[in-house]
């Protein structure tokens, strides 16, 4: 059984202090949010600002959802779609040339469901050079796409893919 009141986010586990993330909270609900769609450099102009790793020629999506932005790389000319969540408990990396669909979820956090205070807990998600994520698309901790793989609308990934594949569904491998 669970005991949330004694569930604690262990110290520096974000990586950025309290009013670095409320502050970002507050810039990616008002001006990242609200800039025009076309205004994508100045989307990666605010990332960059508050610590993402951002390339050349980066297409982010004005409702693209990122947790905490100085845990993201993305590599020259990836694109990030609409309504896109990065889940960046972990660090989260895209590869360049890659495609992130709209409506995907990559989610590089979890919590221990053994563990009495719900431990929270944090893996890497990699994504290769020349991917594609199709709609909807959940990536789950710990997963690396090889490079130039396809997975298909509306997939779940729980295990890592090799490259230059094309799979959908729950890929096995």
């Amino acid at each position: 059984m669970q005991d949330l009141s004694g569930f604690s986010v262990p110290k520096g586990f974000r990586g950025g202090n309290a009013i670095k993330v409320q502050l970002w909270w507050a810039v990616q609900a008002t001006i990242f949010a609200w800039s025009p769609q076309v205004l994508y450099r100045w989307r990666a102009f605010l990332l960059r600002l508050f610590g993402a790793k951002i390339g050349k020629n980066v297409v982010i999506r004005p409702s693209v959802k990122i947790t905490y932005p100085w845990k993201l790389t993305l590599g020259d000319y990836a694109w990030v779609g609409d309504d896109v969540n990065l889940y960046t408990l972990g660090e989260i990396t895209i590869g360049a040339h890659s495609v992130i669909s709209q409506k995907s979820y990559l989610c590089t956090g979890s919590h221990d469901h053994a563990s009495q205070h719900f431990t929270i807990n944090a893996t890497p998600i990699v994504i290769g050079e020349k991917c594609w994520l199709a709609t909807d698309v959940f990536v789950a901790p710990g997963v690396t796409i090889g490079d130039g793989t396809v997975v298909g609308a509306r997939s779940s990934v729980f295990k890592s893919l090799p490259a230059n594949v094309v799979c959908r569904g729950i890929p096995q491998w």
